[in-house]
């Protein structure tokens, strides 16, 4: 058996579906198990939708009309989908009466477009001779805690029940990406990227041969395509490198999507559905060290940078801890950490508004003195190759120093797999251009 998981990018059109119908009548001899994203943008319409509710503006004309079209061109009958169009627009109007926008309730909002998709698409898979049947994940035992919005699927434990319960169907099941219920049986979300996690977790609990991420772009790259035009396709990559590439912001693979496929040594493979004959990147346990610098440059923007000053001489310890606590008191999540003897530097996950670190900062100030710097951007190196070669060190920085970049927060992980540094948004694509040319070469 095989999963399948095609994004919401891949299946945004009749068109963009009926090429990944073909792409899973391909492979069925592999037994595939599907998981859907929600159809191109729908997940941020519903999003607008949300909001504009709670200010009494009911919306969901946008999204009625999308779905009833891919329908009518898929030669999908509309009463599949209308019960659950339905239903959103009595949710939207419920909103609007109270005047109250929850978490619980976005969840309940945000998942209506992977439970359109998977009936769509199981019904345009009938409509082409493969006899299909849509799946809401929590219906196979797709259980997460209720942290609405963030929602941790309660592994180990629901794995059991999933293989349970996919063994009972005939058809080959297309299930939803993204969404979960809790142990009250509220539908929770997981997150950006979510349903790539989905079908790891699915893959791990059937035990696949191979997990599946079909996307639009032709695996891994080593850089971004739209800042490099340079950037070519990775054939392999370790489980270790990729997670350095996902956690650093690789769009391509959502950062905790290899957990589950590592612990089962399953392979990962991403795929284009736009050219399905490319292999692709094959994600395995351990990968070919190359003759280059390292694999692969990533990125990630609109970072914040916090410094921290401690008047009391606090132990680095010490203020690591409180301040640690402080932020996760308030929900502000941090990517890399730098110290010194008596002070610290944190660099956030996300560009955090005023408003959003206002009491954080407050509370923080009570121990250290604290500056803000926003519009940054994390660069990271990423690659096996970099493992015992002190010279690598060197040639990154000298490509910076010619660029006249300032290279901040240096941080190297403990395997020597990647270095990561601070630089301004603005500096982005003149970093990942500069390194390129070094990730490219052949190291004598």
């Amino acid at each position: 058996m095989i999963v399948m998981k095609f994004g919401g990018s891949s299946i945004g059109t009749a068109d963009k579906i009926l090429r990944a119908i073909d792409i899973v009548k391909s492979k069925l001899g592999s037994d595939p198990v599907i998981v859907v994203s929600a159809h191109g943008k729908t997940t941020r319409k519903l999003r607008k939708c949300a909001m504009a509710a709670l200010d009494g503006d009911i919306m969901p004309d946008e999204i009625l009309e999308f779905h009833y079209e891919l329908a009518d061109n898929l030669g999908v009958e509309r009463k599949l989908i209308e019960p659950l169009l339905f239903r959103l627009e009595a949710v939207l109007h419920g909103i609007s009466l109270l005047k109250e926008l929850t978490l619980r309730t976005m969840d309940t909002v945000m998942s209506f477009g992977e439970r359109l998709s998977t009936r769509m698409f199981a019904a345009a898979l009938a409509c082409n001779g493969v006899s299909a049947v849509p799946i809401n994940a929590y219906d196979i035992g797709f259980i997460t805690d209720s942290n609405h919005s963030y929602a941790k699927p309660l592994l180990p434990g629901i794995e059991k029940e999933i293989k349970k319960k996919l063994g009972e169907y005939s058809q080959t099941p297309v299930i939803t990406g993204f969404i979960g219920k809790d142990k009250k049986g509220e539908i929770t979300t997981i997150g950006r990227s979510g349903s790539d996690y989905t079908a790891s977790i699915i893959g791990a609990s059937i035990e696949a041969e191979e997990i599946q991420i079909w996307t639009d772009v032709d695996g891994v790259m080593t850089a971004d395509p739209s800042i490099e035009s340079e950037a070519q396709g990775l054939p392999e990559l370790s489980f270790d490198e990729a997670s350095e590439l996902a956690y650093y912001g690789a769009e391509v693979l959502h950062p905790s999507t290899l957990l589950p496929a590592i612990q089962k040594n399953i392979a990962v493979r991403v795929a284009n559905t736009a050219s399905p004959e490319k292999p692709g990147t094959l994600i395995l346990p351990g990968s070919k060290v190359t003759d280059n610098l390292a694999k692969s440059i990533v990125y990630k923007e609109d970072v914040c940078l916090l410094s921290l000053f401690s008047p009391r001489l606090l132990s680095v310890t010490t203020l690591l801890s409180n301040v640690l606590n402080i932020l996760g008191k308030y929900g502000i999540h941090t990517h890399m950490a730098v110290t010194s003897e008596a002070s610290l530097s944190l660099i956030t996950d996300r560009s955090y508004t005023e408003e959003e670190l206002g009491a954080a900062i407050e509370e923080l100030e009570e121990i250290a003195k604290v500056s803000v710097e926003r519009e940054k951007a994390i660069i990271c190196v990423v690659g096996e190759e970099m493992k015992g070669k002190a010279e690598v060190l060197g040639h990154v920085f000298s490509a910076l120093a010619r660029e006249g970049i300032n290279a901040r927060m240096v941080s190297q992980s403990a395997s020597e797999l990647n270095v990561a540094f601070l630089v301004e948004n603005s500096q982005i694509s003149r970093t990942v251009h500069a390194l390129h040319n070094l990730v490219l070469r052949k190291l004598p």
